[in-house]
């Protein structure tokens, strides 16, 4: 606690990183398990969708589906095209408002940001107005993957082009003290890995069937051994740029905490394998507990030993 007693009014900054993000959603839950409930969530890209879909009220039932997802679904949900990105996100994001509350910012009982870029001008805007799940929409549009959207008469970019770990809109909100999710400390080199085009293969229902899904994962990434596809490079090359882009804002403005889950052998659109990130995001927060709630001003966890000790008494 600050001094006088006085809670810190916490921020949690929820970053860009594709299929890695699915980790926030554990960092949250563990975060809610030791009893902290940030008061500002600001999000970028898939940090943005995660964020969204907290402070609606709604992550658990969203864990519970992301969890279940195959990567047969995955690419069942999304829409290819040619025309400003490979995947439109329409089908995708009309999936999550069916299924989802989408309550406006300015109602919900959390601060909320969504981050996004403004193609024409490059510049960083913030969206802490109007139905939060469209806001976190005009965040997700990664060049090379997700089709820039139109906001508020403005074509939009992905968050992640000029503000990857939002650490700042948090301090704006008002936070004292910062949590920061970074997902791209681990250079991703593929949209699709490996493992996941084989999977997605099994999981093919027909011939007919397996022949589009190999035509569309070929679009997605080289065979071992080919030179890298035009995806991949892409996916490298914004990869790159968004670490070296945190590295030096979050050098400006450091979190008091930054989370880094180790999620090295995860492609950008390796979305089924949440389970897999989930877990790693509760891991990183324990990892951190010390840390985290010494920043509260919570007292020291007890460890098992502490605990059979004072039982013992």
């Amino acid at each position: 606690m600050e001094a006088g007693g006085k809670e810190p009014v916490v921020g949690l900054a929820l970053g860009s990183g594709s299929a890695r993000g699915w980790a926030h959603i554990g960092v949250i839950l563990e975060l809610e398990r030791m009893g902290i409930r940030p008061h500002v969530v600001a999000g970028t890209s898939i940090g943005a969708l995660v964020g969204a879909v907290y402070v609606a009220g709604q992550l658990a039932e969203f864990a519970d589906w992301v969890q279940k997802l195959t990567a047969r679904d995955v690419f069942g949900l999304m829409d290819i095209t040619f025309s400003g990105g490979v995947v439109k996100g329409e089908k995708l994001f009309g999936f999550f408002l069916e299924r989802h509350r989408n309550p406006n910012i300015e109602d919900l009982g959390q601060r909320f940001v969504s981050v996004t870029t403004e193609m024409r001008t490059g510049r960083e805007v913030w969206i802490a107005r109007g139905p939060v799940l469209e806001a976190a929409r005009a965040s997700c549009a990664m060049p090379g993957l997700f089709s820039p959207v139109k906001f508020g008469g403005r074509w939009m970019l992905d968050g992640g082009l000029v503000n990857p770990v939002p650490v700042s809109p948090c301090r704006a909100l008002g936070a004292d003290v910062v949590i920061a999710v970074n997902l791209n400390a681990q250079l991703v080199g593929a949209h699709l890995s490996r493992s996941s085009r084989q999977e997605a293969e099994r999981e093919s229902r027909s011939n007919e069937e397996r022949s589009v899904w190999r035509r569309v994962a070929d679009y997605f990434s080289a065979a071992e051994g080919e030179s890298p596809s035009f995806f991949d490079v892409m996916a490298a090359s914004v990869n790159i740029m968004q670490d070296r882009v945190t590295r030096s804002r979050m050098a400006g403005d450091p979190a008091e905490v930054t989370l880094v889950p180790t999620l090295e052998d995860f492609a950008l659109m390796d979305f089924h394998r949440a389970g897999e990130a989930i877990r790693q995001g509760r891991r990183v927060v324990r990892h951190n507990a010390h840390d985290i709630r010494a920043w509260m001003g919570m007292p020291p966890a007890r460890s098992r030993a502490q605990h059979a000790a004072r039982k013992a008494r």
